[in-house]
């Protein structure tokens, strides 16, 4: 068969092999992305790129498999992360508090490395106009920053797989 074909039918082979794959192994939101989503993702370009462009069917057998393997230790990663909450801390970390009643917990803004400017920017974002007006500022453990305000009694919503969910808060210190 023509190299040519072989590459054309491998990339459409390997995309909806991907699709599928997706659909039946489940992924977060892109804003969501954990450590082991991301190590995922970068190693699973990788692994597909010699199956679409090689033009030779052994190629596309072993990037699919190395795919299907790479899908199967993330699922597997992921079922530890949430039946085992040691494995959760190491892989995904704590909750930080960056505010707490109106005041800048400077230890905890300097070990995450998040400059004033960042912080004001999250702040603002949550319609608050200044540190002062915050209860609580917490970086998540998908990077996003949680405010309470003083002057609204709701928490801000944090989006977790497709529901909105009130963010937990902890103070790490």
């Amino acid at each position: 068969m023509n190299q040519y074909l072989i590459t054309v039918l491998a990339t459409a082979l390997v995309y909806f092999f991907l699709i599928t794959a997706i659909i039946i192994f489940g992924k977060k939101e892109l804003s969501q992305l954990s450590i082991v989503d991301l190590v995922f993702i970068l190693l699973i370009s990788n692994a597909v790129q010699n199956a679409m462009v090689n033009g030779d069917w052994h190629s596309v057998l072993m990037g699919v498999l190395a795919a299907l393997t790479l899908f199967i230790l993330n699922y597997t990663m992921k079922s530890l992360q949430f039946r085992l909450p040691w494995v959760r801390r190491l892989l995904g970390g704590m909750p930080t508090t960056l505010i707490e009643n109106g005041e800048k917990i400077e230890r905890n803004l300097s070990r995450e490395k998040i400059t004033d400017e960042e912080l004001m920017a999250a702040v603002r974002e949550h319609g608050v106009e200044t540190v002062k007006d915050v209860r609580l500022a917490v970086l998540e453990t998908d990077g996003n920053i949680s405010i309470i305000s003083f002057d609204h009694d709701k928490t801000t919503i944090v989006r977790r797989r497709g529901k909105k969910l009130p963010a937990k808060m902890h103070r790490q210190e």
